[in-house]
């Protein structure tokens, strides 16, 4: 008697990638126009204003934190273009 394979209840990570047509989100190209400061506890995040190229926002200019080495007119992938970072010159409350 031959041995009969058993299929996997599971669909393959092939199969649902054919089915779904994307493995990833969409998300918006943004140019690097200025490099704001450092943050972070280390210093290991740069903040940036960056500029949609496309999107139903494109043009607008975004305050963005960035991790990772970052240069001006380097192009960033965002995936959402509504909410901005904090101002590093914004005083915390409760600090003195």
């Amino acid at each position: 008697m031959a041995e009969q394979q058993k299929q996997h209840p599971r669909k393959s990570a092939q199969q649902e990638r054919q089915r779904s047509g994307s493995l990833f989100s969409s998300a918006y190209p943004a140019v690097i126009e200025e490099i704001v400061g450092r943050t972070g506890t280390r210093g290991g995040i740069t903040q940036v204003r960056a500029k949609l190229l496309e999107g139903p926002d494109k043009n607008k200019i975004l305050r963005r934190n960035v991790k990772g080495p970052a240069r001006e007119r380097d192009i960033l992938m965002l995936r959402e273009t509504e909410i901005e970072a904090r101002s590093l010159t914004q005083s915390k409350k409760g600090r003195r």
